[in-house]
């Protein structure tokens, strides 16, 4: 397999749909080595293969965590720079599962993109940026200030599902005292 093959893997049919994730994923759990092919089709000019591609990062990532943590610097140089919602939410979800794996400086930098991300106009991006971050406050004391200081905003928001993870998480933050 090759970046080339996984594209077109990726690529067609309803842009809601899965495609061929699954068979793209198998491929890749099977050969740690194709991880860096898959990486590569977020260069792709197709919205819907960089989705597909977030797709199966995030399932690679759920069983291989330490595989797709090896690609570290690729996600915080480059994917952290594609301009589209599957791709912020995605990574998102990733660094949630690589968080015990981060080093003081890898930990600053997903927070950062994340804290960025907050704003991102989608309620996907907005909700699962959130989340994670509450997630992380006990890995950086920072977080939790920043948070309450944030999310109050968020709570006035025109998305439901924002408006109401902002308040709920607000809400746990005053729990921690």
């Amino acid at each position: 397999m090759t970046e080339s093959d996984f594209e077109i893997l990726l690529s067609g049919g309803h842009p809601n749909s899965l495609g061929k994730t699954e068979l793209v994923t198998s491929k890749i759990l099977n050969d740690k080595l194709l991880l860096s092919d898959l990486l590569a089709c977020y260069a792709s000019d197709d919205p819907v293969v960089r989705l597909r591609t977030s797709s199966c990062l995030k399932r690679v990532c759920q069983q291989q965590p330490e595989w797709v943590y090896e690609h570290i610097q690729k996600l915080f140089d480059e994917i952290s720079q594609i301009d589209q919602a599957s791709t912020k939410w995605t990574l998102a979800i990733v660094f949630g599962y690589l968080r015990e794996m981060f080093n003081k400086d890898e930990l600053a930098v997903a927070v950062k993109i994340m804290k960025k991300n907050l704003f991102y106009p989608d309620w996907i991006v907005q909700n699962t940026s959130m989340q994670v971050l509450f997630e992380f406050i006990d890995s950086d004391p920072t977080i939790r200030q920043w948070l309450g200081q944030n999310l109050d905003s968020l709570t006035q928001s025109k998305w439901k599902s924002v408006s109401g993870r902002a308040s709920k998480l607000l809400k746990a933050l005053g729990e921690l005292g």
